[in-house]
């Protein structure tokens, strides 16, 4: 009787071990992954969301369920909100975080408050300064800056007057932007003039276009040459040219990618953009997470790539793929 109970006991357990196991022979674990953006209305985060969320589906596929919680400020500026949706999370218990941080220093209290609670973060898009992170998955800022500087350089032939516009202080992805354009541009064409490179375009296209009015203002009859970091700063000097007519008559590179900005690339109102892979980033960034979970390796930064697109290269696949993720296919 006693040996018919332990055999019967012995079968139990082997079969639920097999019934917790997924195809690749672990044991199955729902995660929870906290995906918090610096904002949510530029197109961007959208792309990241995107991303986020096809690993998520992908995962899901292989036996690894996981549940992608999305949530970011209002405004790319507001560090406090920023703050308390990461505690907010931390109190919820999720499994672990995916972060941008819209500041580099700001941030670092929440997120080594969140290892202390057995929350690991990996880190994406912009840098934090903290070891207290498992990853940071993110661009070559520094390289896309020096994409931009190459190409005014080249469009200028070597001798003018440029100006930069920075997107915000305490973002350490523009931060890296802009000291890789100027670096460049010092290196490799010094007849070139940097006329103006110590003011801020701020959180919104609307911030940026005040900002570029008072630069065209006061260097609009002096500049050759502009180059914005992100976004918002590109959209909304590009607004102010229109609005005074130079739009087109002044080279103009900018960074990121959406529809209006693609257009002016058509119309030769801007001459380069610098467009990361948000996609990916968001992708990769759940992908290492729930890798870090599972107990697997995972790399301490990951590159997920840069790419100048100008007029020329525009209609390649290439470019094609950065500039048009599937976010309906995930977004819906």
């Amino acid at each position: 009787m006693r040996r018919r109970l332990w055999s019967f006991i012995g079968c139990l357990v082997l079969a639920l071990v097999a019934f917790g196991c997924g195809r690749s022979g672990r044991a199955t674990k729902s995660y929870r992954v906290a995906v918090i953006p610096k904002g949510t209305s530029h197109e961007f985060w959208k792309s990241i969301h995107a991303g986020a969320l096809k690993a998520a589906r992908e995962l899901s596929g292989e036996g690894v369920q996981v549940t992608v919680d999305w949530k970011g400020p209002l405004r790319e500026d507001d560090r406090e909100q920023q703050i308390q949706v990461v505690e907010n999370f931390i109190s919820q218990g999720v499994d672990g975080i995916v972060l941008a941080p819209l500041d580099d220093r700001a941030l670092v209290r929440p997120v080594e408050e969140a290892r202390r609670a057995g929350i690991p973060t990996v880190i994406i898009d912009s840098a934090l300064a903290s070891e207290a992170i498992v990853s940071f998955v993110a661009t070559d800022n520094f390289k896309g800056g020096e994409l931009a500087a190459e190409r005014l350089g080249s469009l200028l032939q070597g001798k003018g007057k440029v100006l930069l516009l920075r997107y915000q202080e305490g973002s350490a992805s523009t931060h890296e932007r802009e000291e890789g354009f100027i670096k460049r541009l010092k290196e490799r064409y010094p007849a070139i003039e940097l006329i103006s490179s110590d003011q801020y375009a701020g959180p919104t296209r609307d911030t940026a276009k005040r900002a570029a009015e008072n630069l065209l203002n006061r260097y609009g009859e002096q500049i050759q040459g502009i180059f914005c970091p992100n976004e918002s700063s590109t959209a909304g000097m590009l607004l102010a040219l229109q609005d005074i007519g130079k739009a087109g008559h002044v080279f103009f590179v900018g960074f990121d990618a959406t529809e209006s900005l693609i257009e002016a690339l058509r119309n030769k109102q801007l001459h380069g953009l610098v467009v990361q892979n948000p996609f990916n980033m968001g992708y990769l960034g759940v992908r290492t997470m729930v890798r870090y979970l599972r107990g697997e390796p995972v790399e301490k930064r990951i590159d997920t790539g840069v790419m100048l697109i100008t007029l020329e290269n525009l209609s390649t696949a290439e470019a094609q793929a950065l500039l048009h993720p599937p976010l309906d296919e995930y977004l819906r």
